[in-house]
Formats: C-alpha cells, structure tokens, sequence
C-alpha cells in the first residue's frame, strides 16, 4: 500500500494513493499503533473493499507528512562508502548514531527555514525505515520483520555548526556535537507517501537522487542533479542497522531510522555548494516518491507563525479514527 496522510478543506485523514486519487480509509493521521501487522492487514481489507471508488483528487487536498510524532527519529551517519570517499575521513568501525525530534518534521512544499547565525545549510537524501513491532535485541535475519515500511526524507544539515572545515568562517568552530546542526526546527523533509514493507522487497536495491533548483545566479530555475546513488552501496544495511541499534535501544512502532546519505552533497563540491534562501531542493527514491521544499530564512518567519501542523491540528487528527 502506499498511504498519505492529507487535509481537506473540511476534514484530514489517511488514505490510500492510487495514481493521482486518495481513497479514504479513516479520520485521523497515523500513529504507532497503526503500524503493526494486523492493522496494516485492516487496512489492506477496507483498501480492497473501496477498489475502484473515485475518492478525491490531489489537487483538492493538502498532503502532509504521514508520522508527525514518531517517538525516536535516529539518525545515521557515514553509512555509505562513497559518502565517507568524498569527505576525506576514514570509513567508522560502528554505525554513527545520532538523533532528531518531532520538531524538525515538515512535509513535501513546507519551508525549511535558515536559522539565525547559519550560512551553509546542505541537503542529503535518505531512505527512512518505519519501525512496526517492536525491535529488541533482534537478529540481522528477523530484523525486517519489524519493519511496517519506508519514506523520503531529507537529513538537512547546517555544515558549519557541524564544523565541517570547508564550511566554516575565519574564526568560526562547530558546536562540537550535531544536535542543532541536524535537529534544528524545519531540518527533516518527510515525503507524503508512506510504503508499506510489502511493496519493497529488497531496500538495498534503491536509486535515490537529490537535486537543487537555485533561486538565483547564472543557474536560477534550474535543476541540478546532487546526489544519485544506490542504497546498495551502504556499509551497514537496513537489517544491520535495526540489528545494532536494538541491542541498546528498544525500537517502537512509528519509530523512524534514517539510514546516511550517498556522495554528492553540497559541502564536499568544488567550490562547496549550500542552500541560500530562495533555492528549492528535490529528494527522491526510486519505487516510494519525493519530498520538494523551499528554503526561507528566519527572518521572514514570526515568533509565533507555525511551521508544519499545529498543535491543534494535531490533537484533533492523529489517532482520530
């Protein structure tokens, strides 16, 4: 199945994709809860019994982000070796753990916004593993089991709080840790459509490709390829991942694992390319969809504008059903 999560003009829900038509199935965004065998099972049943209905097309409602609120968003580092070739740095002996919350989550055309004090916002397209059943202490050949299924997402990354060299002023350090470089509010793009395992057969057989449309310069409008690579190419595989990370840390449902970024990301170029307010950026993989986002700088947001749903929103559509 592929669901969305969308808003209509009276109403939000979750449901099915079909071409360029979205089949209810239920009132409410998905939850944790929805993600374990049985319900999907439910879902694929109500999804049968709707075959052929006309259901509402895309351009009446609003796609968002399908997992607003997933519980752990954990995040890898230097997972495929080209990525490590072309920063120069030595290949890790164990995958790179890191984290982001529920605040860096926006869907496909919501803004990533600049933060004050950064100038070298870089994109990276990953794969982002939904986690179904619980995962703890599995082994590598069980650990697709867990998983309920796959998303675009976008590892936005602010290069100099990172302290990568080539992004930082004279004068200038890192933060010394990744927290605000990578968790920042608006840094993780999620693509609208969710696909469940059943329909990926094989995660490391899966192209995936980002490009930057910049908003100025001899290049404006235009579409320029960043990164395409494969997910075969990673060090640690999906199944490996979900095996290292649960032997220290239970994985729930609606838990989300991004899995690294393939070589081509801005900051290794000559000279090194960066997001600038006005530029659009495209993160895609083969066989799930895109996520496409603005850049905006924080000066054109005020202290009190939401970004992505509201907390309202929120209250009144996940678990609705």
């Amino acid at each position: 199945m592929r669901l969305v999560a969308f808003i209509g003009e009276e109403d939000g829900g979750t449901g099915v994709l079909v071409g360029d038509r979205v089949i209810p199935l239920f009132d409410g965004f998905l939850s944790g809860l929805d993600l374990d065998p049985e319900s999907l099972d439910d879902f694929r049943r109500r999804a049968a019994t709707l075959d052929g209905a006309t259901g509402i097309t895309l351009d009446d409602v609003d796609l968002v982000a399908p997992l607003t609120i997933p519980g752990k968003v954990i995040c890898v580092g230097l997972n495929y070796r080209d990525h490590v070739v072309e920063g120069g740095r030595p290949a890790p002996v164990r995958p790179l753990l890191f984290s982001k919350f529920a605040n860096a989550i926006i869907g496909d055309e919501e803004p990533i916004v600049q933060p004050e004090g950064t100038h070298a916002l870089d994109l990276e397209v990953e794969l982002g593993v939904v986690i179904g059943t619980t995962a703890r202490r599995v082994r590598r050949e069980d650990a697709l089991d867990h998983v309920a299924g796959y998303l675009v997402v976008n590892d936005v990354s602010a290069r100099d709080w990172q302290g990568v060299p080539v992004a930082l002023a004279e004068g200038e350090v890192g933060d010394g840790q990744w927290l605000r470089a990578k968790g920042s509010d608006t840094f993780l793009p999620m693509g609208s459509v969710f696909v469940t395992a059943d329909e990926i057969p094989d995660p490391q057989r899966l192209r995936l490709r980002s490009y930057l449309i910049p908003g100025s310069g001899p290049n404006d409008g235009g579409r320029m390829l960043m990164q395409d690579g494969t997910t075969a190419d990673m060090i640690w595989s999906v199944a490996e991942l979900i095996e290292y990370i649960s032997r220290s840390i239970t994985l729930d449902p609606g838990d989300i694992i991004a899995t690294g970024t393939p070589s081509g990301v801005g900051v290794y170029r000559e000279p090194p390319i960066f997001l600038a307010p006005g530029d659009r950026v495209v993160c895609e993989i083969e066989g799930i969809g895109s996520v496409e986002n603005p850049i905006i700088d924080w000066s054109d947001v005020d202290d009190d504008d939401d970004l992505g749903l509201d907390q309202d929103e929120l209250d009144e559509l996940i678990g609705g059903h």
